[in-house]
């Protein structure tokens, strides 16, 4: 969903957090995340090679991206666009 229209007071499917579409809820889902609570407490990380290990492909790197402003969005941040955690993401090693 675009950032500016998530209401967090609303957040009952994958596709209600910042960032996340049809395409992406489907890759959380294949890492065991159901819905956007399952997300607390998860490393960014960790969730994106998991998505690499089980789809067998290294993911594009914008997905940890994604990944990142959701699990901060979770731990209480603002939702914000996806791309606002790139350069966060190029400064870590593993990707």
């Amino acid at each position: 969903m675009n950032p500016e229209k998530v209401d967090r007071a609303r957040l009952h499917k994958l596709t209600d957090l910042p960032n996340i579409g049809p395409a992406l809820a489907d890759d959380l889902r294949l890492i065991g995340i159901e819905r956007p609570l399952d997300l607390v407490g998860r490393s960014p990380v960790e969730l994106y090679q998991a998505l690499s290990s089980i789809t067998g492909t290294r993911q594009d790197p914008c997905v940890l991206d994604v990944f990142i402003s959701i699990t901060r969005f979770m731990e209480g941040e603002e939702p914000r666009p996806w791309w606002h955690y790139s350069t966060e993401r190029k400064k870590m090693s593993h990707t």
